[in-house]
């Protein structure tokens, strides 16, 4: 049957108006000197525009999108402005060397700074790029000979291509056509998996490391990245009056930066350039506003961010999310939130988990002591407690994110355990949080983002749109299609993740770590804050994924639901394993109501185990917001 296409969709806007008005705007601007629209003076002014658009879009990529906060796009404007301006003068004067020089003192600087920014974490490397600006000068008085020192660089020859001068008017037309072919390359490369990726990790790194993309890795290449256009502005800038100093790349400048970022949105593509104008066609272009800077700034940030969070362009698009949102809530009250057909998967490699005498201690505790069971492919394995029993601890310790003082943990042949968390994933350990879904996104790409490590595409391939990208995109339509119909999930797959219900969302979570194919499915509290009839649609889905061979090991409170699902349980308290086996044995077992009550039960108890055990799982149950130290 085919799925109701969501009401969004209707008026969802044809897929070639945005080229269409991107080429319309760029021709205009490339006609305006020949028709007499723009006179010298606003040519400038035009190029200052595009000059600190391709500066922003470079913050944005590491701030908005990676979530890395940089000061350094200043430094490298000033690397690309001071190499442009070295090799006009001493080597050859070429405009297409010159961008390309800079690019890679830009992509360069960019890896020297990010290296050991994002190695120490935390605001390390907005702290290192701050001392990055302030360098500035000191570089270029060292090197005064050639970079011509505090009194700036004199003589920068007009650009020429090919050897042929430009001339004003050809370095305007320079400057848009580079600025053009930039914006089309930035948005392919944020409007995509890419991109995607880029916004879990955002939203929350551990989420991204758990679906097998590396933090580290991902954030270093978009801040290496994120120097491109900064330094081709350097390039155009060295060119434009034939002088630079230092002070052109001073903190006023670098705030000024920012507070285009912020006015426009530092998350949107084309907010740039609204941000770009207003603060160059604006407080820069006002002598008085530089005595001032600092406080002006200043004020221009507070303002706009209390005001308007996400820049002008976001104010602009939270008005049409609202009125969207508020369609597919009714789009989505007309779906079912749960499964509705039992679901089915394709035959999945489940391989057998073996945790072997795994000791986890924090300080001088211990919150895991030689624990060792097993779980094997078409089971599910649940693993139950009190609080601090060491179950999330445990968890943490499969999946990567602690490293296990004792023991191992093994997956089919291959030894998981010590490895970092991306890694783990790559070995086919998936895992689900309750995590928010990033709000962004539709409930397909959101399934998508899981298969960004297990078929990759660079990201030159992606900004370019070769042939390759678009054989992964298919694969990736393909993959999450079949999830989605197998978790019932069809229906709801192009509206926002954020839209659905609760129950769904757990499912949608689920689905995520089912499109990769995985051979172990770790899940932690899926079931909390579900109604009845959600907890049986997400039990559904489990018994599917168990059936199809799939190895599961569920971490829950709710014991109704692990005597429904689970093969076998096992018991932890106070970070050992006190007792395993099936779950109505594990419902009686004496030694595991003594654990959860806390002192001895009798024989009545012992006979009325199951009453008991509902009712501690109802003082048990909690909320998890990500990952804990179980403790």
């Amino acid at each position: 049957m085919t799925a109701p296409v969501p009401i969004a969709a209707h008026r969802a806007r044809p897929a070639w108006l945005l080229p269409a008005a991107w080429i319309a705007v760029t021709a205009l601007l490339l006609l305006a000197p020949s028709i007499g629209l723009v006179n010298l003076p606003w040519m400038r002014q035009i190029i200052l525009v595009a000059l600190l658009s391709l500066i922003v879009s470079g913050l944005n990529l590491s701030f908005g999108f990676a979530g890395e906060l940089s000061f350094a796009s200043a430094a490298m404007y000033a690397a690309g402005a001071y190499a442009t301006g070295y090799i006009a003068m001493n080597v050859v004067n070429d405009l297409a060397l010159a961008i390309l020089v800079s690019s890679v003192f830009g992509l360069l600087l960019g890896l020297i700074s990010g290296i050991p920014g994002l190695r120490l974490g935390g605001w390390m490397l907005a702290t290192s790029s701050f001392f990055l600006v302030l360098l500035v000068p000191d570089v270029v008085d060292i090197f005064r000979d050639a970079l011509g020192g505090h009194q700036g660089m004199t003589g920068i020859p007009r650009a020429q291509l090919f050897g042929s001068e430009l001339g004003d008017t050809g370095l305007y037309l320079a400057v848009i056509v580079v600025t053009s072919i930039w914006f089309v390359l930035y948005r392919n490369l944020v409007i995509s998996r890419s991109g995607n990726a880029l916004a879990v990790l955002r939203q929350s790194p551990i989420l991204a490391s758990s679906l097998g993309i590396s933090v580290y890795g991902l954030k270093l290449k978009a801040y290496a990245l994120a120097g491109l256009p900064a330094a081709i502005a350097g390039a155009f800038f060295a060119y434009l009056d034939g002088f630079i100093a230092p002070e052109n790349f001073g903190m006023n400048f670098t705030i000024a930066i920012l507070a285009a970022a912020i006015l426009g949105g530092k998350r949107s593509v084309y907010g740039v350039f609204l941000g770009a104008a207003i603060m160059q066609l604006g407080p820069m272009r006002t002598s008085l506003f530089g005595d001032f800077a600092f406080i002006a700034y200043g004020a221009l940030l507070i303002i706009v961010g209390v005001l308007l969070p996400g820049g002008i362009a976001g104010g602009i698009a939270e008005l049409r999310t609202r009125i969207r949102r508020s369609r597919s809530k009714r789009a989505t009250s007309r779906r079912s939130g749960t499964v509705g057909e039992k679901p089915v998967f394709a035959p999945l490699p489940g391989k057998r988990l073996s945790v072997s005498g795994v000791g986890k201690r924090f300080g001088g505790v211990s919150a895991l002591t030689d624990v060792t069971f097993e779980a094997r492919p078409g089971q599910v394995v649940a693993l139950i407690g009190p609080n601090g029993s060491g179950k999330t601890t445990l968890l943490n310790v499969i999946s990567g994110f602690y490293r296990a003082d004792s023991g191992e943990v093994r997956l089919g042949d291959e030894t998981i355990s010590g490895r970092s968390p991306h890694r783990v994933a790559d070995a086919g350990v998936m895992r689900t949080f309750q995590t928010p879904v990033v709000p962004e996104m539709t409930v397909r790409d959101a399934v998508a983002t899981a298969r960004y490590r297990s078929d990759r595409v660079s990201m030159v391939e992606t900004m370019l749109r070769l042939p390759r990208y678009w054989a992964v995109v298919r694969r990736d339509r393909e993959a999450v299609d079949a999830v989605l119909a197998a978790c019932g999930l069809t229906d709801v797959a192009s509206l926002p993740a954020t839209s659905l219900p609760l129950g769904t969302r757990r499912v949608l979570e689920l689905a995520r770590a089912l499109v990769v194919d995985p051979s172990l499915v770790l899940l932690d509290e899926v079931a909390s804050g579900l109604d009845e009839e959600e907890v049986q649609a997400l039990a559904d889905v489990v018994r599917a994924v168990r059936d199809a061979g799939g190895t599961v090991l569920l971490v829950e409170h709710n014991f109704s639901l692990v005597r429904d699902l689970a093969d076998h349980v096992v018991v932890l308290s106070q970070g050992r394993l006190v007792a395993e086996g099936d779950s109505e044995s594990i419902s009686r077992h004496p030694e595991v109501l003594h654990h959860y009550l806390g002192e001895p039960v009798d024989d009545a108890a012992v006979a009325a185990g199951d009453a008991i055990v509902d009712d501690i799982d109802e003082e048990d149950r909690f909320v998890q917001g990500g990952v804990d130290d179980g403790r």
